[in-house]
């Protein structure tokens, strides 16, 4: 039953001619399905409503071939037949009584159109972000033409069952922020210089989508409010809220962010829950139009207190409705202690950041509801009565016994040690990753709920204490340790240390062993690990840190979680000496030996510890024991051993539960295919236009 503290959220908003049945509000989100996996897309989204948010909307819709975003997947709205993976979703959505939501996108120069190869758009000439072109300047027809593409694109879409329009001026994306922005628009006519004149084209698109579906749909404008940038930009302060004043009670409602995505979407290391309140805070004093706005909420508690002190109107959500669909209708319900609260490691980002479909780390269903028939929530019952020993408590540990508890079977889960978590526990200990955490704690709170799971703490296994409890199926998921030789990317050998070196790993450093200066930090991870450990280091007080690499940035990989230069521009500040394109090649007693990757130039540097950053091992030595005596003992009653998470291939967090939640999915399920997985149809349903496209043209023979 729900909290009556929570009934606020629960409360149904009006935008234009459509309301949404509560305050929960999914704001459009990159996924990596699209229209590319529209099946896997509109599964995606299905799921979010069927969990209770009362808006769920796309993610970037492209109004035209001239804002490509290849090879990024992207819905679309162009031509003939971009309708149906559209149809898909809006169903999807309506099927569980949620508002659909479009966003209309024109990318402008911040695209790069490599599939179209049409010229970048742009307010003024301007170097393309991502390719060796430049942007035209759009001259009046464009703009036009411009306007006359989004307004097709709104009716196109109101016409495929979409409830929520957007005009989108965001994320330093798109094309009306670059008008908005000084930056960004040098022009001197009447759409360039004054805020009037640099406003003038959203007012246009605002109106023209409101005449072309508002007596239908609701028009929302997504508006960066400050970008971050200093005095030349938009700041929140100034023109950012000059220009909700000035079109205050044009749109429908107005979704507030900050931009760009690495300042929008920040990561828990860097931004606590509620980090863009005071971007936002000031939008309802200029506007009586209902206001949408982010800060990676998970507590109802902030929810109800943003809504209560005239923040916001509705609760907008990504990543939190990533990590858990089921979010509002957990609140609803009265199971707060359910909510799978999104850890902020921004997986779900970095997944889309190198061309995969979404990731998340504590839903390892997201994404896969079409594609393999996962829920977040609902689970294949037991086929048998059939006993699982799980051995190892780490991430793929938990997640696979809490699944296959939910599944039904009795699942026996043994930990060498006191604590729960694994390396979760571990790695939550260094600086910035407290809220790692949750992911061993909402497993280990469901796995408490379970009367057919049995945990049994500080029980290390061996060879014949398996073979004695006699449970047929074992799974092994005893994680991996780091390397402490220098093996990994860079060095597919030990490297040569001298006697009186300390060799340290990370695993030592979360165990919080004592590692005196100066010390150097190996980082050949290129993920988060290595730049945590010299701030976690640096932090405690190890006196000087240093830091080498032999890429070209510090934790490179981060990049994709949108965190790079924020990590480096920390450890900078923290006073740790960088050393980038750097191999550490060799160490004796007091220094090491860096090499230049590019030109082999060497140097030292002083170090009296090293922290070897570099790649892992798989724990199998229990795996082995096992397998060579059922060898011996060929009528025990073991009759399945497998491995899971770091044991088979140490990766990321998000890995490990992926491959815990999936042996317990498919643990007795048939598997007659050898990929697992539904396919996305292809359909060609307009044969005579396919072949009119390929039909024999005179060429020269190729010279063979």
């Amino acid at each position: 039953m729900r909290d009556p503290r929570y009934d606020i959220l629960f409360e149904p908003v009006k935008i234009g001619p459509v309301t949404v049945k509560n305050r929960f509000y999914q704001v459009p989100h990159c996924n990596g399905l699209s229209a590319t996996l529209p099946r896997g897309h509109a599964a995606m989204r299905g799921v979010k409503a069927e969990g209770g948010w009362g808006a769920v909307c796309t993610d970037i819709l492209s109004i035209h071939p001239s804002s490509d975003t290849t090879p990024f997947p992207q819905n679309k709205l162009w031509e003939s037949g971009d309708e149906k993976p559209l149809r898909l979703l809006t169903d999807a959505i309506h099927e569980h009584g949620a508002l659909a939501g479009a966003q209309l996108a024109h990318g402008g120069w911040a695209v790069a159109n490599r599939l179209t190869r049409e010229p970048l758009l742009s307010p003024t000439d301007f170097p393309s972000r991502r390719d060796p072109i430049q942007a035209k300047a759009m001259d009046k027809a464009d703009i036009k033409a411009y306007r006359g593409w989004h307004r097709r694109a709104a009716l196109k879409a109101k016409e495929v069952g979409f409830d929520l329009i957007y005009v989108y001026a965001a994320d330093d994306l798109e094309l009306l922020q670059f008008f908005l922005s000084r930056r960004r628009n040098h022009r001197i006519d009447e759409y360039g210089g004054s805020l009037e004149n640099r406003t003038r084209l959203l007012r246009e698109v605002i109106e023209d989508t409101k005449d072309a579906v508002g007596d239908k749909c609701g028009v929302v404008v997504r508006y960066t409010v400050d970008e971050l940038s200093g005095p030349d930009g938009l700041v929140a302060e100034e023109e950012g809220r000059d220009i909700v004043a000035m079109l205050a009670e044009l749109p429908d409602a107005w979704d507030i962010k900050v931009s760009g995505w690495p300042e929008d979407s920040q990561t828990s290391r860097f931004a606590k829950e509620g980090y863009q309140e005071p971007y936002a805070k000031y939008v309802k004093q200029v506007t009586t139009k209902p206001v949408i706005g982010v800060g990676r909420f998970t507590s109802p508690d902030t929810m109800v207190s943003q809504v209560k002190r005239g923040i916001l109107d509705l609760i907008g959500s990504a990543r939190p409705s990533i990590a858990d669909p089921f979010l509002p209708r957990k609140i609803d319900e009265g199971r707060l202690d359910d909510i799978r609260e999104c850890i902020g490691c921004n997986m779900c980002v970095a997944t889309y950041n190198v061309g995969a479909p979404i990731n998340c780390t504590q839903n390892p269903t997201i994404g896969e509801e079409y594609k393999r028939g996962w829920h977040p929530e609902r689970y294949r019952r037991a086929k048998s009565d059939a006993s699982v020993l799980v051995i190892g408590a780490g991430p793929a540990g938990l997640e696979c016994a809490q699944a296959l508890g939910n599944r039904g079977y009795e699942v026996h889960l043994a930990e060498a040690t006191r604590e729960l978590g694994g390396r979760v526990t571990r790695e939550s200990s260094l600086n910035g990753l407290s809220e790692w955490a949750r992911v061993r704690d909402w497993r280990v709170g469901q796995l408490a709920k379970m009367t057919n799971v049995s945990i049994y703490r500080e029980s290390r296994m061996t060879g014949a204490d398996i073979l004695e409890m006699g449970i047929p199926t074992v799974v092994i998921a005893t994680g991996a340790s780091w390397r402490s030789d220098g093996f990994g990317r860079t060095n597919h050998k030990a490297v040569p240390v001298g006697q009186g070196v300390r060799i340290f790993t990370p695993d030592d450093v979360m165990s919080g062993a004592q590692i005196d200066g100066p010390v150097l930090v190996f980082d050949d991870d290129d993920f988060y690990m290595g730049g945590v450990v010299a701030e976690t280091l640096k932090a405690r007080g190890a006196g000087s840190v240093s830091l080498a690499t032999p890429n070209a940035m510090v934790s490179a990989w981060t990049a994709n979680t949108l965190e790079q230069f924020k990590i480096q521009r920390r450890l900078l500040e923290a006073g740790v000496e960088l050393h980038v394109t750097r191999n550490l090649v060799s160490a004796s007693s007091g220094e090491v030996e860096l090499e230049c990757v590019f030109t082999k130039r060497r140097q030292k540097v002083q170090a009296a510890s090293i922290v070897m950053v570099t790649a892992r091992l798989p724990e199998i030595t229990l795996y082995d024991e096992i397998l060579v005596q059922l060898g011996s003992e060929p009528g025990a009653a073991v009759k399945a051993i497998t491995r899971i998470g770091d044991c088979i291939t140490p990766g990321t967090i998000a890995a490990a539960v992926f491959s815990g939640r999936r042996f317990a999915e498919e643990f007795e399920e048939p598997q007659a295919d050898m990929l697992r997985i539904a396919n996305e149809p292809v359909e060609i349903d307009n044969v005579e236009r396919f072949h009119s496209r390929h039909e024999d043209r005179t060429v020269a023979a190729f010279p063979f």
